[in-house]
């Protein structure tokens, strides 16, 4: 087998759709308590940073894209699902079910206002891979 060189280096930013710049970013920006490094509303975006991944959230239609909601999870990594989520039903964020124990991590479902879909994550057992 030829080994294929490396030239992806990391994930820059994910794009997630809004038909409300205004309204994203009251989410993103004081719901979920991430920093906005970019808010562009003539241009119908802004960044929220996470530490190691941006969420780009922009209005698509406006872009002339369609809008279509991301319904596999950004997994947003905290230190405590079940505090963080206990403070987010506290700012009005509806969960998804319950917090899930999967025996490596916890992770609880949830959505933005867009209907883009969310996950707090927490690992706390170490990864194990079969490579």
């Amino acid at each position: 087998m030829t080994a294929t060189p490396e030239f992806v280096r990391g994930v820059d930013f994910v794009g997630i759709p809004t038909h409300d710049i205004a309204a994203a970013a009251r989410f993103y920006g004081d719901t979920l308590g991430l920093p906005r490094s970019v808010y562009m509303e003539d241009r119908h975006f802004s960044e929220y940073e996470t530490g190691n991944l941006t969420l780009s959230v922009y209005d698509a239609e406006k872009m002339g894209l369609p809008h279509e909601p991301n319904r596999n999870p950004v997994a947003l990594h905290v230190d405590d699902v079940a505090a963080t989520r206990k403070l987010l039903e506290e700012r009005g964020v509806s969960f998804h079910g319950d917090t899930l124990d999967t025996g490596v991590c916890h992770m609880a479902l949830f959505s933005d206002p867009d209907g883009n879909s969310l996950m707090l994550h927490h690992r706390y057992a170490p990864r194990h891979t079969d490579l």
